[in-house]
């Protein structure tokens, strides 16, 4: 058996393959030629003291045990049949995951996204970042890849319980991920990176018999006798939207991120059930990363052995908690708005994490009793909430996706800025009252959380801080039900809820696990007919 132990280096040693051995060794007691192999199974950073250091859990083996490195996952595929189809509504990590699965199974996975695939995707993105311009069907949260595509690459999870973390870690980077992920405690890819990944998995699905079509837009579903049989698409390209497909299938995988409000409805049209769910809304903020790094690392900033620095922060505000979400070390604010009208903010990190400044959402939970006056919308209360303060804020700007902001002790003294600080946002910012704009409950539980962030984190409180409106796709403000045992949506047959539209999931990871789980019950539901 290989002797498991902690090695401790500095900054500028994590990567120094000798030293780290000298360490295994003396820390075994086996001399430099005894080891014939040192696996780094997980890397962290500690900076709680005021110097940094590397905590490294590795697995050192002796002359007589030998390391064998785990077979390649893609090496046991297979083409597939045909026998059995399946369509997968969305290309995001969950649905791309769900297919890798069923290949593995033996069934062929048909996967409809109604946006472009993600390297024609940039053009949009060009678009609402540059023009204010927002496509329908394809922008940060639809296309290729999902939302998590052009919006940091973060691979951290704290779902471990649901499934098999590793094995979508090693998926990635058997498509061409650096095989860090797989031992740092928070893995990241970067927004530059993540399209050539995603642009292998699709290569991987169509190489073993499965098929990728974008621009299918799902506008019904095919049922008979509580069964589900397919979908019907309209042809995005089609500027007339008169092209329509059948596409039929033994099962159905609805995996289409938290911004598709037409499938909620159409859902609901066809009597099937869907159910209301708290999320969170809030704000973006934004401060220099270099600030950042000096209060995370103890006054002593960062050198180049260390990362852009990163903060987790929450607290309690009455009975709700206000919460950091999505922060972004060295990283970019995006608009993510998915129609006219709307504006939405997000973070993204390029691999590097080398921009000048750090962002992070702010956030406070939504619950049901939040919202008494939106109960006309039945389910779709919270729904309708958020996109009203998505299209009260774009109202009070001049058309276009520039971002309404304050500075921070500006946002908690109710009061308009006189000039903003430099932004990463390239749509830009311009004052505004966001005391006004926010619904109310949400700006009093942000302006007190906030105040308790700067208590907790001192230097964040700060005239070098932005608050940026506004955060509001934190997850999906509605849930498409399922049993726990199938993963089944209860009362249609083969209709199967995933990841983080169906509100099962929060991040890549997550929704990647929950498209392989998801997928495994399919096979179940086609093995028993």
């Amino acid at each position: 058996m290989p002797h498991l132990i902690e090695i401790v280096t500095l900054p500028h040693e994590r990567q120094d393959v000798p030293l780290i051995r000298r360490k295994a060794a003396q820390q075994t007691g086996l001399s430099l030629d005894e080891i014939s192999h040192v696996e780094i199974l997980k890397a962290s950073l500690d900076a709680r003291s005021r110097q940094p250091v590397y905590r490294l859990r590795a697995a050192v083996y002796p002359l007589q045990e030998t390391f064998t490195p785990e077979p390649a996952l893609l090496a046991g595929l297979k083409p597939v049949s045909g026998k059995q189809k399946v369509i997968i509504v969305g290309a995001g990590p969950g649905g791309y995951f769900a297919a890798l699965e069923l290949l593995e199974l033996g069934i062929q996975p048909i996967v409809l996204d109604r946006g472009k695939d993600v390297r024609a995707r940039r053009r949009d993105l060009k678009a609402i970042q540059q023009d204010g311009v927002v496509h329908p069907h394809s922008n940060y949260c639809f296309g290729e890849g999902g939302a998590g595509t052009y919006s940091d690459g973060k691979l951290y999870t704290r779902s471990v319980k649901r499934g098999d973390v590793y094995k979508s870690l090693k998926l990635l980077v058997e498509h061409g991920a650096t095989s860090d992920i797989l031992i740092d405690a928070h893995p990241h890819i970067g927004s530059n990176k993540l399209p050539n990944v995603v642009q292998n998995i699709r290569a991987t699905i169509e190489q073993y018999g499965g098929e990728v079509h974008f621009g299918q837009w799902v506008t019904d579903f095919i049922l008979k006798d509580g069964k589900m049989q397919g979908v019907v698409t309209q042809s995005v390209e089609d500027e007339n939207n008169t092209t329509t497909k059948e596409w039929l299938a033994d099962a159905v995988i609805l995996a289409t991120g938290h911004s598709a409000r037409d499938i909620y409805y159409l859902l609901d049209k066809k009597g099937i059930r869907v159910e209301a769910k708290p999320f969170a809304l809030g704000v973006r903020v934004e401060h220099p990363q270099p600030l950042i790094d000096r209060i995370q690392y103890r006054g002593n900033g960062r050198d180049e052995h260390l990362p852009a620095a990163s903060y987790s922060l929450v607290c309690q505000v009455g009975a709700r908690g206000v919460f950091s979400f999505c922060m972004c070390p060295g990283g970019l604010v995006v608009p993510a708005a998915t129609a006219p009208g709307e504006i939405v903010v997000n973070g993204m990190s390029m691999s590097r994490r080398d921009s000048p400044y750090a962002n992070s959402g702010v956030v406070t939970a939504v619950e049901a009793e939040d919202l008494v006056a939106w109960q006309k919308h039945g389910v779709f209360a919270a729904l309708a909430f958020q996109q009203s303060v998505e299209q009260q804020l774009f109202a009070a700007g001049n058309g276009d996706q520039k971002g309404p902001a304050l500075r921070l002790p500006d946002f908690i003294a109710g009061k308009l800025s006189a000039n903003l600080p430099g932004s990463s946002y390239i749509p830009g910012l311009y004052a505004a009252p966001l005391y006004d704009l926010l619904p109310p409950f949400i700006y009093k539980r942000l302006r007190e959380g906030l105040k308790q962030f700067g208590t907790q984190m001192r230097g964040y409180f700060t005239e070098e801080a932005t608050i940026i409106g506004t955060e509001s796709r934190t997850s999906a403000p509605v849930r498409i039900p399922r049993a726990t045992d199938t993963l089944m949506h209860p009362e249609v047959e083969g209709l199967f809820p995933c990841a983080e539209g169906a509100g099962y999931a929060g991040g890549i990871i997550s929704a990647a696990m929950d498209g392989q789980n998801v997928a495994k019950g399919v096979g179940r539901l086609l093995a028993g007919r």
